[in-house]
């Protein structure tokens, strides 16, 4: 492979992860108050969302999330999230 290609597959992987990255954060802010919605992408955004929040209602959402959330994937890391929150407050 040429140095040229070489470093045109670089910089379009880079871009890659970075358009990935940007597109996700900005699903995040987008969805962040969509933890009940029946689209199981935007409950994943929603709590990405409410990770770098550690309040008490935080703690109440996140409970009533568990207690609701239909999947077992997303029960579970609700849960888990629920408890280290638990733990810092």
């Amino acid at each position: 492979m040429s140095r040229q290609r070489a470093s045109f597959v670089a910089v379009g992987f880079l871009g890659g992860i970075a358009a990935g990255t940007l597109i996700w954060s900005r699903l995040q802010r987008q969805y962040r108050r969509n933890l009940f919605s029946p689209h199981t992408l935007r409950r994943v955004a929603a709590l990405g969302y409410l990770r770098a929040r550690p309040t008490v209602n935080t703690a109440q959402l996140l409970r009533e999330y568990v207690a609701w959330e239909p999947r077992p994937i997303l029960r579970d890391r609700g849960a888990k999230m629920l408890r280290r929150l638990e733990a810092t407050l």
